[in-house]
Parts: C-alpha cells; structure tokens; sequence
C-alpha cells in the first residue's frame, strides 16, 4: 500500500513539474480554423494567378499587392483567432496566460518565424518567388520544433511535417502553393482535430 502511495506522489510530482515548464493551454479548434483560413485564402490567391492580365506577376502589379493583402489577412485572422482561443482554455484551466512557460514558448517559436518571414522578404525582393513557399514552410516548421519543447507534443510533430513538405517544395518548385495548402491548410485542420480530441474535449 505504501509503495503504490509513494508511486502515485512522484506521478503527481512529475506532472507538476511538467506543466510547471510547458504551456498546455493551446487550443486546437484554433489551429483548425488557422487551416480554414489558409486554404480559403489559398484559393483566392489561385483565382488571382489564373485571371491575371500578363504574363509574369511583378512586384508592382495589381494582382500581387492582392495576393500580399490576402497572406496578411489570413495571418492576423490566424493569429487573433489563436490569441482568443488560448485566453479562453487558459480560464479554463486555471492556467495563467502570461507566465513564464507561455514567455518562452512565444520568444523560441518568434526567432525562427521572423527569421524565416525576413528571409522571405529578400527573396521576394530580389525575384526568387518560387523559392518563398518553401521558405516560409521550412522555417515555419522550425519555429514548432523549437517551441515544442514548452507545450504540446504535438507541436514537433507538426513541424517536422511542415519542414518535410518545405524540403519537398523546393524539389518540386513549381507546385509551391500546393505544398502551402498542405502545410498551413490541411496540417493545421489534421493536427488541430489531432489536439482537439486529445486534449480539449473536457
């Protein structure tokens, strides 16, 4: 009987300690609809590209400053949506927003995605566009790794699919958006349905 106590304080122990140094307030249904999102604006952006007038879209086109005001919509939205979500199930489970687990989880998923959205902007600049897919899954997916380590579990894994992808994007460059829909629109659905199931529905 002691034993079994004994075993059952140092479960408990570690489970303190485990939510002491993760942020487990993420919510899924967030992420699906990050997904929605993407894919609604992905399609937009495909509508764009298959009714331009010309041949190339340059920087000073009509139909790219549609399709960069389509990313940064699909952006904001993902991101308020992620920000109320997580302020609800935080409530809910007793969980302070802004403690020290969520503060660094935020500081090692932005140094690779502001990197990687840098990084993306020189390309676009200097004319490499079939090269910015690729990057912003590459970099995207390297931001989940690293952020991993202070939530869920199954944030790495959807980053080593996300950089999976990226790494496919570049070989297969011409099919770049394809690989974004994957990436951001059905990975975010599948593994928030994963997150949903696993961890929201109490």
């Amino acid at each position: 009987m002691e034993n079994k106590d004994y075993l059952k304080d140092i479960q408990d122990i570690k489970q303190m300690m485990s939510q002491s140094t993760q942020f487990i307030s993420l919510s899924g249904l967030s992420g699906i609809l990050a997904g929605i999102y993407a894919l609604i604006g992905a399609f937009y952006v495909n509508y764009l590209i298959e009714n331009h007038q010309g041949y190339y879209i340059t920087l000073e086109s009509y139909t790219f400053e549609l399709i960069v005001l389509t990313a940064f919509v699909v952006l904001v939205a993902s991101l308020v949506t992620a920000y109320i979500m997580t302020v609800n199930k935080s409530k809910k489970v007793g969980e302070n927003m802004w403690n020290n687990s969520s503060k660094r989880l935020l500081i090692n998923f932005a140094i690779p995605l502001f990197t990687g959205g840098i990084f993306a902007l020189l390309l676009l600049r200097h004319g490499y566009y079939g090269l910015i897919a690729p990057i912003t899954l590459l970099f995207y997916g390297l931001a989940c790794v690293n952020a991993s380590k202070y939530t869920l579990r199954d944030v790495r894994y959807l980053g080593i699919t996300e950089i999976i992808l990226g790494l496919l994007a570049v070989e297969f460059s011409g099919y770049g958006l394809y690989f974004w829909v994957l990436g951001f629109g059905v990975c975010h659905i599948l593994y928030g349905g994963m997150m949903y199931y696993k961890y929201d529905r109490k």
